[in-house]
């Protein structure tokens, strides 16, 4: 079985967001696998999505402040025009990524204790962000 969909999130602001229960929330079909794989598909290139701490917040906010000193706003970027914080954020989407692939097992995400799905925002106002979501199994 093949399925896909795509999941609008709401907008967010510059940062890292927990958004497993919003993306669970919205996926119609997971409890009919039992055995498979899910595919996200983040289609943006200024934010990101990871699999990281899902309990405290601040680890959030710590990976939001290294990337703010990793890849500063004032650095001299030719590509410019979209704002100070564009090209600062299609570089964060290129080093965090904008896929995952996850298990599930028995109609449910197959994720660590301590692992949620991140939502790496990385404009200041980046607006509502769509993830394609493909679900495959049995």
């Amino acid at each position: 079985m093949w399925y896909q969909q795509t999941i609008t999130l709401s907008p967010k602001s510059r940062g890292f967001h927990l958004i497993t229960d919003e993306v669970l929330g919205e996926l119609r079909r997971l409890s009919d696998v039992q055995t498979g794989m899910l595919h996200l598909l983040l289609q943006h290139t200024s934010a990101s999505l990871t699999l990281n701490e899902n309990c405290d917040p601040t680890v959030r906010s710590d990976m939001e402040q290294h990337f703010l000193r990793t890849v500063p706003e004032d650095a001299p970027y030719e590509h410019d025009y979209e704002g100070a914080d564009d090209m600062p954020g299609h570089i964060k989407s290129s080093l965090m990524g904008v896929s995952l692939l996850l298990p599930v097992s028995r109609g449910r995400l197959a994720l660590g204790t301590w692992q949620g799905i991140w939502l790496g925002e990385h404009r200041i106002h980046g607006g509502a962000r769509r993830i394609v979501a493909t679900l495959q199994g049995e």
